[in-house]
């Protein structure tokens, strides 16, 4: 890449010819120096000579440590004192940078597969079409792919980041920065209303550059429910519904006969409002706050597509002729204008039928309501039903055109969003259920010591209650504050089940599940407030208990659990009556955080291949519900590898995982980014589901006992440093900015479940991102190293078979190749260059070299482990998309690096400025922006 010229904010390097190419990366690069270009004008024009001059000459030698011409100590002085009136802007301007060259390289990935297409290349990975052609050529029978495909699901369940709760103005800035970029890159010079490309962008950026990034008050958890809602009318509206006919018809066309998907496979879901665990700030009224939004927007969205529909089928009955059922539907309408519009007279129909809906089961009144006296719909599908009469009539008389487009999609949404729009999870913890249903059973007399009780009597205590209809609470009942809290949340839960529908709260996740205890305790508490009966016949349960298993002994026990769950003939039926179908969730934060990376993905292995034994023996449908962040530390990386990574049997046509962090931005901003990966997480699931990728043959045994050896180790190297070096805790604060996502009020939940020092106590969030922003990446790699060195020299075999044996399993073996990716995508976005810098903040200079040395030593350790299994001198050698992002971008970070570390010095020797707690956050949310899944 060529030196740009002074007085610029252009990306400057040497020069590199990618994996694709330098040609090929050349329009990104382009792009990326306009939006660059005008973003230093920006800064100039605003804030002046001496902090556009700051801000270039951090970047020129930012550049400059890149290419080995200085040493890294000198730019971390030129940082050294800076006036915090002069730190911000220049925080502001590498962050701002960051979130344009994302736009830039979203857009260059687009461009890219277009050319592919327009080249007649087959389809790439990930694709639906590339599905497809797999599919066809493994000619699968109808019978197969019916039962594989029964209740097939697919559910992002979007979660909340501290990280990533930009202003709405800032969102919006950055889709309108997207879409010039998408005609510029066009060849167009001028938007469709004749205005000038380059000054709209200037516009846009200058917006960005005067709006504040962040909220000066602390965030709260209504803050993170408006937020997720937004991807919703920005892209989520007009993609799903697409997806989901597409796919439908993709595989109807395939197999006929087999009545495919006849519920929408794709249904999005939510963890923001209902995740309680370790979260005080989570109460009845934020669940009702939650659920009640998110209904408004889809019933708004509905009303407003209904408004639209009036204003198209404008057909007449004296050119076209139209159903029975159409004629019926639109006499319903009290109204005697539109005699000769029989179709709008129908949408006014359904449209005051809405409107009645809207007002019966909303707080406040959306838009596009219109009274006429007509019933409210009591459910999604009479409104589906009366949408399915306008269609029938249009293709009777040769109008599917006209049926095909708003109509349908309107169907879709309908049919996917109902009245609830996306299904809010709940939350809490075993220990909280325990000890509230031991303060109910005393209340009412049934025991009063129960958490004294063994196992086996709780059961049976539990399982007795569960079989009778009689209440333990009373209308006198004096319950703690806890219980109190509690109950009054899962009565929201039900309200919220009764206005909205069984959809808008389907599942009940029960965090550190370690006995069947654990999952009656949960039931009692939804027996209790009407969501759970189970003394009659037909037990009544809407909303599915999920065990949740998070650390690695729960993953090795959680098979035990589960069958001993579905050995209670009561809770048998439970499962009976919902379909025998079980959901399960697997958690990768804590088991990360308890045994390491290697050692975390392997016990989930290892629990899924259990899990799925004892459903297949016990004749029900497991469904797996992954509790992946953004991060790779926390289970993050790309979603269609890592669904193709899971063993045989484990998606079986369903699954559900959290979206969590930087990457939602990443995946559903806009329409164009949510089509590509929501069609990825459907394709992957479709051939996991119908398709044999394990890749180990019939016999994968030995490739497993090679696993339990090396994720033994690894957990072994994991702790050693973890959990056995005396002051590692003292270290992680120091060196770290853990502490200051605690007091600067990052979030709205607590970074400890407990007020402890325990990093067992710590959430995955807090964990994963400190170790980020030190650029260690610790949770993304820490002990992998040592267990491939260790496993190499200890066998029997010649070190070179062992090595032999671990290249042949990541030649064959998706999961295996899939730890390694991910793992290089943090390895090559870590720098112990800049962690040294982070590690001078910890006073103590033994406990420094001690810990960063081993540290160090292992990242050395791991990069050449990872050379001679893979084969490859190159980290990134599978993913130059990431190679081209990291070269580009990475450093731009450096200035945010020196800055952060300056602030944190300043403000644990007590400077209290606001400023400077201030310019720590924008840092944060800097660093997390630029390196996406690593925040």
């Amino acid at each position: 890449m060529a030196e740009a010229s002074e007085g610029t904010l252009e990306p400057i390097g040497g020069v590199q010819r990618t994996l694709v190419g330098r040609e090929a990366t050349e329009p990104m690069r382009a792009d990326i120096r306009m939006l660059g270009s005008i973003l230093g004008d920006t800064v100039r024009e605003q804030n002046g000579d001496a902090v556009f001059d700051l801000v270039e000459r951090a970047r020129v030698e930012s550049f400059r440590v890149r290419r080995s011409e200085i040493d890294r100590a000198e730019i971390s002085h030129m940082f050294d004192g800076i006036d915090i009136r002069m730190a911000i802007p220049t925080i502001r301007a590498f962050s701002h940078f960051a979130l344009l060259a994302n736009v830039a390289e979203d857009i260059h990935r687009a461009r890219r597969r277009k050319i592919h297409i327009d080249a007649g290349e087959p389809p790439q990975d990930s694709s639906l079409a590339a599905t497809y052609a797999k599919l066809d050529s493994a000619q699968l029978d109808s019978a197969t792919v019916a039962e594989a495909l029964h209740g097939a699901l697919v559910s992002p369940v979007i979660t909340a980041h501290p990280t990533e709760i930009r202003r709405r103005t800032v969102f919006v800035a950055q889709h309108r920065i997207t879409e010039l970029m998408r005609l510029h890159a066009q060849g167009h010079r001028e938007t469709a209303d004749g205005r000038s490309i380059e000054r709209e962008l200037r516009r846009q950026v200058l917006t960005l550059w005067q709006t504040a990034l962040n909220r000066v008050s602390r965030l709260q958890i209504t803050d993170e429910i408006d937020v997720g809602l937004r991807y919703y009318p920005a892209a989520l509206f007009e993609v799903i519904p697409q997806v989901n006919a597409g796919v439908r018809d993709a595989l109807r066309a395939r197999w006929p006969d087999a009545d495919l998907l006849a519920e929408p496979i794709l249904q999005p879901g939510s963890w923001i409002g209902g995740d309680r665990d370790g979260n005080p700030n989570v109460t009845a009224a934020v669940v009702r706050r939650a659920t009640g939004s998110a209904a408004y927007t889809a019933l708004a969205h509905h009303l407003s597509e209904l408004t639209e529909l009036e204003q198209e089928l404008s057909m007449s009955p004296r050119l076209v002729a139209v159903s029975p059922e159409l004629t019926a539907l639109e006499r319903s309408c009290p109204e005697q204008a539109r005699a000769d519009e029989p179709y709008r007279r129908a949408l006014r129909v359904i449209r005051a039928r809405l409107s009645a809906t809207a007002t019966d089961i909303l707080d406040a009144p959306p838009q596009y309501l219109l009274d006429l006296g007509l019933d409210a719909y009591r459910t999604p599908a009479e409104l589906r039903a009366d949408l399915d009469v306008i269609d029938r009539s249009l293709r009777s008389h040769g109008s599917a055109l006209l049926a095909d487009d708003r109509l349908r999609i309107l169907r879709e949404s309908v049919h996917v969003f109902g009245f609830h729009l996306s299904g809010l999870d709940m939350r809490q913890n075993s220990d909280v259920h325990e000890e509230v249903v031991a303060e109910l059973l005393a209340w009412a007399g049934v025991h009063d010591d129960y958490r004294c009780l063994p196992e086996d009597e709780r059961v049976r205590l539990l399982v007795g209650e569960l079989s009778t209809r009689r209440p333990l609470l009373s209308d006198r009942a004096q319950l703690s504050e806890l219980a109190h809290r509690e109950l009054s949340v899962v009565e929201a839960a039900a309200d919220a089940v009764k206005r909205y529908g069984p959809a808008a709260v389907p599942n009940y996740v029960i965090s550190m599940c370690q006995s069947v205890s654990d999952v009656l305790e949960a039931a009692i508490l939804l027996k209790e407030t009407g969501l759970l009966d189970v003394s009659g016949p037909q037990p009544y349960c809407p909303v599915g208990i999920s065990p949740l298993f998070e650390t690695i002994d729960d993953l090795h026990n959680g098979a035990t659990i589960l069958q001993a769950m579905l050995e209670q003939p009561l809770y048998r039926a439970v499962v009976a009556a919902r379909g025998d179908s079980q959901e399960v969730m697997l958690g990768y934060s804590d088991s990360n955080k308890d045994g390491g990376y290697l050692t975390a993905n392997w016990a989930v292995y290892r629990a899924e291949l259990a899990l799925v034994d004892v459903a297949r023996k016990n004749r029900i449908r497991l469904r797996l519900f992954h509790g992946r962040g953004g991060t790779v530390g926390r289970g993050g990386g790309p979603s269609y590898q890592a669904i193709l990574a899971q063993p045989p049997g484990a998606v079986n046509g369903a699954l559900r995982l959290t979206e969590q962090g930087e990457v939602i931005a990443a995946k559903y901003a806009e329409p164009q980014l949510a089509q590509r990966n929501l069609e990825s997480l459907v394709a992957a699931t479709l051939e996991s589901t119908l398709l044999d990728v394990e890749g180990l043959g019939d016999d994968p045994e030995p490739a497993y006992a090679v696993l339990d050896e090396i994720a033994a180790l690894a957990r072994q190297a994991y702790s050693e440093l973890v959990h056995d070096t005396p002051g590692f805790v003292d270290y992680f604060k120091a060196s770290t900015p853990v502490s200051e996502i605690g007091s600067l009020n990052i979030g709205s939940r607590p970074t400890s479940r407990k007020p402890t020092e325990s990093i067992a106590d710590l959430r995955a969030i807090p964990w994963v991102l400190a170790w980020s922003q030190s650029r260690v990446m610790l949770p993304g790699w820490y002990g992998t190293g040592s267990a491939f060195q260790r496993w190499i020299g200890a066998g029997p075999e010649s070190e070179d078979v062992r090595v032999e044996i671990l290249h042949d399993l990541y030649q064959r073996w998706p999961f295996f190749r899939s730890v390694l990716s991910n793992m290089a995508q943090v390895l090559a976005k870590s720098d112990l260059g800049l962690a040294a810098r982070y590690a001078e903040l910890v006073d103590d200079e033994a406990l420094r070299r001690k810990v960063f040395d081993k540290i160090a030593d292992e990242h050395q350790r791991t990069i050449a482990m990872h050379k001679l299994i893979t084969g490859h001198d190159d980290l990134l050698a599978d993913n130059p998309a990431l190679a081209i992002s990291v070269f580009n971008r990475f450093p731009y970070l450096e200035p945010l690096n020196h800055l952060q570390v300056e602030l944190l010095r300043r403000y644990r020797s007590g400077d209290d400025d606001e400023m400077v707690k201030r310019g720590i956050l924008l840092t944060m949310n800097g660093l997390a922006s630029a390196l996406r899944n690593s925040g």
